[in-house]
């Protein structure tokens, strides 16, 4: 293994799990800690982004440049976790099982459309 890939397995889990735990402490109310959960998920969404940075560092590649392809590709990733979640949320939590199926595949629909965006389609 790479010194460079390492950094980046061990940076990326610690603000992975930094951003789950935060997510945990502020969406259940039960712990009651929705300010440090907060906390914990910006911590962890910001040491993502510097793993990000330090890897393509060591790895010596161009800083990414952002065009109007990786602000639709961003977004198209966004809708699509969403729609999945909610998706789940209406299946799981609020027991409307067959419009909860309907958004999930929609969200996964979506998620799969970042395939030909991101890596084209070639005969």
């Amino acid at each position: 293994m790479k010194k460079s890939s390492f950094v980046a397995l061990m940076l990326g889990t610690v603000a992975g799990v930094l951003f789950a735990l935060g997510m945990c402490m502020a969406l259940i109310p039960e712990w009651n800690a929705m300010e440090p959960g907060i906390i914990f998920g910006a911590v962890g969404v910001l040491l993502g982004l510097i793993t990000l940075l330090v890897w393509r560092k060591m790895e010596h590649k161009v800083p990414i440049r952002v065009s109007g392809k990786t602000v639709l590709t961003i977004l198209v990733g966004i809708v699509g976790a969403l729609g999945l979640g909610v998706g789940m949320c209406f299946s799981l939590v609020w027991s409307r099982m067959a419009m909860g199926i309907g958004i999930g595949l929609a969200g996964i629909v979506v998620l799969l459309c970042l395939i030909p965006l991101t890596k084209g389609i070639k005969e």
